[in-house]
């Protein structure tokens, strides 16, 4: 199998399920053989786009996703390590982009506080939502339930928000800036 045919398949399925449909059902009602649905599903076939657009079309999801490159990996910035820092010639200012905006993409701005105790696990947002946090004040650890960062003041961090996520304070009064994005 291909990286394209594994992502393709692995999605198809993924959608199927997520709305009860049977592999025969899908096949109806984006009018193409049930073989085929089953066959891409394997891995198998080389689909054409008019194959995989009536598939998303039926499945309701944009072309996009079934050919999508995945889930974006965390991205980990520590304090004073960014690459894109720009300074101002008229005064003592930094700027530091941590990450632009794709296109089309919906972004909420959260200030969150935790203290010490209990961690906040949060379940998946919405397929496609990334998380980027940046650390105000104290430590924690935050980001992908399964293998979470420890962040101190001025680490940035994004990570995939459709999967389970921390947010655990390690010292009081811990604060962060958390922009969720929405695709």
């Amino acid at each position: 199998m291909t990286d394209l045919g594994d992502r393709i398949a692995a999605t198809l399925r993924r959608e199927r399920e997520r709305r009860d449909l049977s592999v025969s059902e899908l096949a109806r009602r984006a009018g193409v053989a049930k073989a085929t649905v089953s066959q891409l599903e394997s891995g198998g076939g080389n689909p054409s786009v008019e194959t995989l657009w009536a598939l998303a079309t039926a499945l309701e999801i944009p072309f996009a996703i079934l050919v999508d490159e995945g889930v974006p990996s965390p991205t980990l910035i520590r304090a004073g390590e960014a690459s894109t820092a720009v300074p101002s010639s008229a005064s003592d200012y930094l700027a530091v982009l941590l990450s632009a905006s794709p296109p089309h993409a919906r972004r909420d701005i959260y200030l969150l506080s935790a203290e010490p105790g209990k961690p906040r696990l949060s379940d998946p947002h919405p397929r496609g939502t990334v998380e980027h946090l940046v650390m105000v004040t104290g430590r924690g650890r935050v980001g992908p339930a399964d293998d979470p960062y420890e962040l101190s003041p001025g680490d940035y961090l994004s990570y995939p928000g459709d999967a389970p996520h921390v947010f655990e304070a390690l010292t009081p009064g811990m604060s962060a800036v958390c922009v969720v994005e929405s695709r």
